[in-house]
C-alpha cells in the first residue's frame, strides 16, 4: 500500500534523546530539526509527570518541551480510566508521578476501588499485594498496568542499573488472581491511539521514533504507523533483528544518521 510522507511525529525519550542524566549525541540537533513539525514525546515511564519530564530534559541542556507535548503512560492510564468510568475510585501501587496523575481525575479508595492500578517505582509489598488482590477477587476491581516492560534501565550515581518494570510488578497480582491486566503503554495500542488523537492524525500520517523493537517499533507498526529505530538505547548497533517482530521503515545507529536518512527519503521534511 502506498503511503505519503508522514506529517506528524512521536518521539520516545530514554534511549533516544538521553540516557539517565546524559544527553545522547545529536539530540539537540534533532529536536531543532523537527521543532516545526507537529509532534509529541511519548514514554512508558510512569514515574515523572509531564512537567517533571520537561524539566529533566531542560536540565540536560536540551530545549525544554512544552509539557502539553509529553504523554506518559501514567497520564494515559489516568485519562483512559476517566473515560472508562467517570468519577472512578482506585487503589494504586507505584511512584508519586502515577498517584498525582490518578488524583487529577479519580479518587483513591483502598476499600471500594473500581480499579487496581500498578505502575513502576517503589510501593509494592506484601500488604499492598494483599489489598490489591482482595479488591480484584472480592469486589470485582479491574486490574490495570501502566506499561508491560519487564525491566527498565536506570542510572543512579553514575551507575547503570536494571530495575523491575511495570510488567514485572503487575505479575504477582495477575498470578494471584488469574486476571489478565489491561495494559496501557507500548506496544499495546492505547497510548498510541491517545497520542494520535492529540495530534489529530491517522496512524499512516505519523512517524514513531524509538529505540526498542519490542515496544516502540512493534506497537507502532501494528497500527500502520511509519517507524524509525535508533540503536542508541538497549538495542545496540549490529544486534540481529529479533524475529518475528516487524522491522522498522528506518533502522539507524544514531540520531545524526536518522536526520540524514529523513532528508534523503523526504527532501524538505526537516
Amino acid at each position: 500500500m502506498h503511503r505519503c510522507a508522514p506529517r506528524t511525529l512521536l518521539l520516545d525519550m530514554d534511549g533516544v534523546l538521553y540516557h539517565g542524566d546524559r544527553p545522547l549525541p545529536g539530540a539537540a540537533e534533532f529536536l531543532a530539526a523537527v521543532a516545526h513539525r507537529p509532534h509529541l514525546f511519548v514514554t512508558n515511564n510512569p514515574i515523572r509527570t509531564p512537567q517533571e519530564v520537561a524539566d529533566h530534559i531542560a536540565q540536560l541542556g536540551l530545549p525544554r518541551p512544552d509539557p502539553d507535548r509529553i504523554l506518559t503512560s501514567a497520564q494515559a492510564t489516568a485519562d483512559w480510566l476517566a473515560r472508562a468510568k467517570p468519577g472512578f475510585r482506585y487503589f494504586a501501587v507505584g511512584a508519586a508521578g502515577l498517584h498525582r496523575e490518578l488524583e487529577r481525575v479519580g479518587t483513591p479508595d483502598a476499600q471500594a476501588a473500581d480499579f487496581v492500578v500498578v505502575g513502576e517505582g517503589p510501593g509494592l509489598d506484601y500488604e499492598q499485594l494483599t489489598l490489591g488482590l482482595n479488591l480484584i477477587l472480592t469486589r470485582g476491581a479491574r486490574l490495570v498496568v501502566t506499561n508491560p516492560d519487564s525491566t527498565v534501565d536506570a542510572v543512579r550515581d553514575g551507575e547503570h542499573l536494571i530495575l523491575p518494570g511495570g510488567g514485572a510488578l503487575v505479575a504477582p497480582f495477575a498470578v494471584a488472581t488469574g486476571v489478565t491486566p489491561t495494559v496501557i503503554g507500548k506496544p499495546e495500542p492505547l497510548l498510541y491511539q491517545m497520542a494520535l488523537r492529540r495530534l489529530a492524525c491517522n496512524a499512516g500520517e505519523c512517524l514513531m521514533v524509538g529505540d526498542r523493537p519490542d515496544t516502540d517499533i512493534a506497537g507502532a507498526a501494528r497500527l500502520g504507523m511509519w517507524t524509525a529505530l535508533v540503536r542508541s538505547g538497549r538495542f545496540a548497533p549490529g544486534a540481529p533483528w529479533p524475529d518475528p517482530l516487524p522491522r522498522p521503515d528506518l533502522d539507524l545507529d544514531c540520531l545524526a544518521d536518522l536526520i540524514a536518512a529523513l532528508r534523503a527519503r523526504w527532501p524538505g521534511w526537516l
